[in-house]
């Protein structure tokens, strides 16, 4: 399995010098089966899709975006994810069932509509699919897919476990662990779905928009960075990035993250735009 970062930040793109290394573009991984042409799954669809569409080799997408949940940050760069927005694309997008129940397309023509934007999700070129998905166990583009529910403020959010056969990824970019209390460390437990879906994985992606002496400082439902260790090494996962960088963290700053946090076992990394792994 190959794994792209295209979009590493969270909340907001983050531009400017300062967030050149690790880079400023929202939430999106490119995922490919080895000897693959091009990604055909796509985890969420932040501002890092536009990133997406030269590691098609100038072809169109013929895939599923498949999306964590419906926050501004995981979903902004449909409509610019021009590999996609082609005449001859297939692309299927999937998002958390909604207590709501309605279905997929609406859910997103409400943030994807005018007055907001120009058009709805259903107006964009090729031939598109909307669709919704339960926790459970899935094939999606040849890869297994299992969904659990994970505690994020404002809105059903799904973590995912994903495998081609030979290796896995386990991806949470955004987990509010201390919904289920302060756990040993205060960071939070490891509560039964997250450690499920991080059991043995080969790379476990994690949210780290938080440090320490940040939590409970902002309330938007996230994980400390040390949580994210702490839950790969219970786990049992053998490498751990930490993803879902908080909009005015600095590279010196996150620097400064892989230097206190890394260097042990699992094997410690932050999350850098443009990182290409294969497992």
């Amino acid at each position: 399995m190959q794994i792209r970062f295209c979009g590493v930040r969270g909340s907001t793109p983050a531009p400017g010098i300062d967030f050149v290394r690790y880079g400023g573009h929202t939430s999106c991984l490119a995922l490919s089966h080895n000897g693959a042409p091009a990604p055909t799954l796509l985890l969420d669809a932040g501002a890092g899709l536009q990133c997406a569409s030269p590691l098609m080799g100038g072809a169109p997408f013929a895939g599923t975006i498949l999306l964590t949940h419906l926050h501004w940050d995981h979903i902004l760069g449909l409509p610019f994810f021009h590999a996609a927005d082609h005449n001859d694309a297939r692309v299927s997008v999937v998002l958390p069932e909604q207590p709501s129940g309605k279905c997929a397309a609406a859910v997103l023509a409400q943030v994807m509509s005018p007055p907001y934007f120009p058009i709805e999700p259903t107006e964009l070129r090729g031939s598109w699919a909307f669709d919704t998905i339960a926790p459970g166990e899935q094939q999606i583009e040849g890869f297994g897919v299992l969904t659990r529910e994970i505690p994020h403020k404002g809105g059903r959010t799904f973590g995912y476990r994903i495998s081609d056969g030979h290796s896995t990824i386990t991806y949470m970019p955004d987990h509010c662990p201390t919904t289920f209390g302060p756990g040993e460390q205060g960071f939070g437990e490891y509560h039964p779905a997250a450690v499920e879906l991080a059991q043995g994985a080969d790379l476990l992606v994690h949210d780290a928009q938080l440090f320490p002496d940040e939590l409970g400082e902002v309330n938007f439902g996230h994980a400390v960075a040390d949580y994210s260790v702490g839950l790969a090494k219970h786990a049992g996962a053998r490498s751990v990035a930490l993803f879902h960088h908080r909009p005015d963290r600095t590279d010196d700053a996150l620097d400064g993250l892989a230097q206190r946090l890394g260097g042990g076992s699992p094997a410690v990394s932050v999350a850098a735009e443009g990182t290409l792994l294969e497992l």
